[in-house]
Parts: C-alpha cells; structure tokens; sequence
C-alpha cells in the first residue's frame, strides 16, 4: 500500500480559498485555514501539486503536530517523530521556527530543542554517538507553535513556488508569479475571450494567463527539493512531468496583449515571454495606458499600476487613475481588474467598483477593484 502523507500548501493571506479551488479542481480533498491548505497525498501528488499549483507559495509534509506548554513536551513530542523516514544520518536539516500567543514563546530556545530532539532521534535510529555530519540532501523543517498547538513540518519545495523559471529579468517593484497568477484567476476572463494588460511592466499577468489559457503547469520546467532525497522515488520525477505535459493546449489561439510606457519595460516583458515559452501568444508594445483603445468586446483587463507608495507621486497616480476611467468607460462589454494599495482609488477612477477583494502583495495592504463588463451577444 502506497504511503499517504498529511500535507500542506501555505499560501499569502487572501489567497487560500483559491488555493483550495486549485486543488479541488485538480481532485484533493482539503480543508482552508489561515495561510494554508491541508490536505493528503501520496509521493506522486507531493510532486504533482508542486508542479499543478499556480497560487500556493510552498507544498509541506506534516512530519507531526501536538500541544507544548512545556520544553520537555516540544523535545519528547518531536523526538518521538519518525525522523528516519525522512532524514538520513547525514541530511542537513536546518530548523526555521514561529510562535505566537504561546508558553514557548522563545523562538531560538524552540528552534534548538526541535534540532537536539531530531538529531536524538536520527542518533538512535542509525546507531551513531558522534554528531552527525550534515553533508547529505537538504531538507528545510520549521517549527510553529500557535496557541500552544505545535506543527513541525518538511519543506518539499525549495526556492518558492513563485520562482517558474522563466522570469529572466524584471524591472521595479514586480510581482510575484503566484500573486500574479491568483490576479488572473479571481477574474471571469476564459481563454476565448481578449485579455490586456495596460500597465505590464515585466510581463508577468499576461505571462500566467498565457499560462493558465494553454493549461500549462507553471512549475514543468523547475525542480524541486523533494527530488534530492533518497526516500522519494525517483522515477516519478518524469512520469508526473510527462502526464502534465500531456494536459497543455498547444493548439489553442489567445488573443493576450500587454503595454507598458517604458519602452525597456516592453523589451524585458517580451524576453520573459520567450523565454516562458510563450513569444507567439502574448504581443507586448509600447503604449500609455490613456493611449489605448480597442474595438474588441467582452475582453478582460486586469492592471497593477504604480501605487504612489512614495513620496511625491500619489499625484502622478492617481491622474493615470483618472485617465484610466475615462477610457475604460467607453469600454461597456469589457471586465477591468485594477490593483492599488490607493483605498480612495475609486474617487479618481470615477467609478464605484463592482466588488473590491483585500488582498496582500508581500505586506502591503492592496485591494483589487473589479467592474464588471455587460457582455455583448
């Protein structure tokens, strides 16, 4: 019988319930909480997922969980955890640790209980009284401890989700692939339908629709941590890329464009595209956005603008804002997504939004207004 692993996926606050969705739509059963979704699987769906999913940061094995009020609770707890399926006598395991609102609130002090239990157990298990050496496979635990409740867990990712590997250069301030990706998603845009992006920047919203409208799992062309360590099987490492493979539509014609003021902008946008495998799907140019107009219908629009985050240019934001709306009302059939952490966007737009979502990009507060289009027959 194939092993069942307990697992998570953390995801940016604002972004789980889409996390969930995704993997609904790929056929786990799971539960939503703050900054994470839980759910089972096997060693193909550990790897599955991290290729599959577009908005999650991280997919985690739940080594185990218990309640700690005390020192010896955490050491006894974790130790009595089977390390050995996991780590090998020389793995280098380091312990990242959280807590909050709990008895073990030092978290130097839990960090380094968790690693002298582990390392007790590890010891025991293959019969070594010198300390280990640490020069095998990486594996990433962390530790969190909320409200006592105590969660230790395996990292099976490595460098963020976010990271595609197709982003090879990107001006100020860009955004992460998964936010960009979670923007795409919580439109009504389908891949029959146009889509733009008027203030493109490296490209990456036009990138992951392109992407979601060839049904093409974001993480093919990376590895992943899990991949390194000798209890995983191997092979899947091709199966499971191969059967994702499968599912793209290469066929498929999308009508993706993005425009940027800066014509460098265009230039990196363009190189990302490429290099995404993606150059014929996407037209970038060099346009303002109060320059764009378009006799297409039922089109989607989705925009992250400049905030006016600094001093000085909360001016200069919010009169694109404004040009923004002047244009985009002529544009009745189309849907348009607009990204600011400006709350009083909607007075220099000139239009109530639809709905406006609270979402998080890194830290910064940001809502994301969305009007919806009266599709044209």
């Amino acid at each position: 019988m194939e092993k069942t692993y307990h697992l998570m996926a953390t995801a940016a606050a604002g972004l789980e319930s889409l996390v969930g969705k995704e993997l609904e739509r790929l056929g786990y059963d799971h539960q939503v909480e703050n900054y994470r979704v839980r759910f089972d699987g096997t060693q193909r769906d550990i790897l599955n997922t991290n290729i599959w999913l577009r908005t999650a940061d991280r997919i985690k094995i739940i080594v185990g969980e218990f309640d700690a009020t005390t020192f010896d609770d955490l050491f006894e707890n974790v130790k009595a955890l089977p390390w050995e399926d996991y780590l090998n006598y020389d793995s280098e395991f380091p312990v990242a640790g959280r807590s909050k609102k709990s008895e073990l609130f030092s978290v130097p002090d839990v960090q380094a209980i968790t690693k002298k239990a582990i390392v007790n157990r590890l010891q025991d298990a293959y019969h070594i009284r010198t300390r280990l050496p640490e020069n095998g496979y990486f594996a990433q635990l962390e530790v969190m401890i909320d409200k006592d409740h105590v969660i230790v867990t395996l990292d099976t990712t490595g460098e963020s989700l976010f990271k595609r590997g197709y982003r090879v250069n990107k001006g100020g301030a860009p955004l992460k692939e998964n936010f960009a990706a979670a923007l795409v998603l919580l439109t009504n845009w389908h891949p029959d339908r146009p889509f733009v992006d008027p203030t493109t920047g490296s490209g990456t919203i036009a990138i992951e629709a392109a992407l979601i409208g060839r049904n093409i799992a974001p993480g093919l062309i990376r590895d992943f941590d899990v991949e390194q360590m000798d209890w995983f099987d191997k092979s899947l490492s091709d199966s499971v890329r191969d059967a994702a493979e499968a599912q793209a539509d290469y066929d498929r014609t999308l009508d993706i464009e993005g425009f940027d003021i800066d014509e460098n902008m265009v230039a990196i946008a363009t190189e990302n595209a490429k290099h995404a495998g993606l150059g014929h799907d996407i037209t970038f140019k060099q346009l303002a956005a109060k320059d764009w107009t378009t006799d297409k219908v039922n089109g989607v629009l989705v925009a992250n603008p400049p905030y006016g985050e600094r001093l000085g240019e909360l001016d200069a934001a919010r009169e694109l804002y404004q040009q923004m709306g002047d244009v985009y009302r002529k544009l009745p059939s189309w849907s348009k997504y607009i990204l600011t952490s400006d709350l009083e966007f909607e007075q220099s737009y000139g239009e109530k939004a639809t709905k406006r979502r609270k979402l998080y990009n890194g830290a910064l507060r940001v809502d994301y207004f969305q009007y919806w289009g009266k599709r044209v027959k």
